[in-house]
């Protein structure tokens, strides 16, 4: 793997992570909530199961679950149950400003809390296994050692993943000051609703007929 390589690589990713997804807008709304040292507790979390989820791939559980419909449908279903469950959290939640920059250490804004729900989005989406497990191959020399270049990847991949999610935190935590009273409000319902969306559309995926 040489460094024209990597950088595709790296091209490719950016594109990717930086299209909205379900991590990319709990990092909005962590910003937004709870402010951006914070929100890298979450962003920590999405950084951990981008290394499982390569790690995975890896080992083989990309093709097992494109090969497995039964298997499949578990994760996809765990994934849609939790997706659905944020997004009416977020769609219920008060917004208020002065709740959200100072919810520190409730249930909903501790530390652990948020590393898990990012980390648990991540691993309980089927959609991420199978990208990874048709996107990594293509950057990946079969007659090199494998385990060094997965390992290269992965870090690419995560670092690339932290920094954009750090440029949402931001850009959540800028708009609710922007939007003074009812910008936090305005944040959880826009993404409540993205994460519904989302959990909706996972719930239509469908397994590749192999």
């Amino acid at each position: 793997m040489n460094s024209l390589t990597i950088l595709a690589f790296a091209a490719v990713a950016f594109i990717g992570i930086a299209t909205p997804g379900p991590t990319v807008l709990l990092a909005l709304t962590n910003g937004s909530r709870h402010g951006i040292s914070r929100s890298v507790y979450g962003m920590l979390g999405a950084v951990l199961s981008d290394f499982v989820l390569i790690g995975a791939v890896a080992l083989g559980l990309g093709a097992l679950l494109a090969a497995s419909e039964f298997w499949f449908s578990v994760v996809k279903w765990v994934g849609v149950g939790y997706l659905a469950f944020l997004g009416i959290m977020l769609l219920r939640s008060k917004g208020s400003l002065g709740q959200s920059l100072n919810a520190t250490d409730n249930g909903t804004g501790s530390r652990l809390s948020l590393f898990l729900k990012s980390f648990l989005v991540a691993v309980t989406n089927p959609k991420g296994y199978l990208f990874f497990s048709a996107f990594l191959p293509q950057f990946v020399v079969p007659s090199a050692p494998q385990v060094e270049q997965y390992a290269v990847l992965a870090v690419v991949f995560a670092s690339i993943d932290f920094l954009i999610m750090l440029g949402y935190a931001v850009l959540g935590s800028q708009a609710v000051r922007l939007l003074k009273q009812n910008g936090a409000l305005w944040l959880d319902r826009i993404c409540g609703g993205a994460l519904l969306t989302l959990a909706g559309s996972l719930a239509f995926y469908r397994r590749a007929a192999s």
